[in-house]
């Protein structure tokens, strides 16, 4: 019994681990509202994407700020500007291998033109770009952060 039970959590992990990871798709107006939330956290909304070298650099110090402040109310959601035909090639595997699928959203709007300002008036749409907020204030940073960038606005905000 305890060898078929053995055998049966093998297989799960097995058919568990082969599953693709789904990487949430929304449009501009989908995405709008997490944008603006007012409430007691503070949110980390960092814009890149897989063909971005400065992003791609970036992520780590991301990815080790979300994890040091995962117990706290602080909110971090990436948004992937990666091309919809490169989702399986390059996106998904990305997010496979930093284990953010349920932190990553892949923004599907080619008219930039009309959001990109609504993310924030200074934006000029180069990535990596992140907007760090809260029900008290917002900033935009239009350039990597490092951890310790990270760290520090987000403990400011919370004060």
């Amino acid at each position: 019994m305890k060898r078929l039970i053995g055998v049966m959590f093998f297989l799960l992990v097995l058919f568990f681990n082969g599953q693709s990871q789904e990487i949430k798709v929304s449009d501009f107006e989908g995405l709008e509202p997490a944008l603006y939330k007012s409430n007691d956290t503070t949110y980390v909304i960092n814009f890149w994407a897989t063909w971005c070298k400065p992003c791609v650099e970036e992520m780590p110090g991301f990815l080790e700020a979300a994890t040091a402040m995962k117990s706290e109310k602080v909110r971090f959601i990436f948004v992937s500007l990666d091309f919809p035909g490169q989702i399986d090639a390059r996106l998904k595997p990305f997010v496979k291998k930093h284990d953010m699928a349920d932190m990553v959203i892949l923004l599907d709007d080619p008219d930039s033109n009309s959001w990109i300002e609504k993310v924030h008036p200074q934006w000029s749409g180069a990535i990596p770009a992140t907007l760090i907020y809260n029900s008290v204030d917002r900033d935009f940073y239009e350039k990597p952060l490092s951890y310790n960038d990270l760290i520090n606005i987000i403990e400011h905000k919370m004060e």
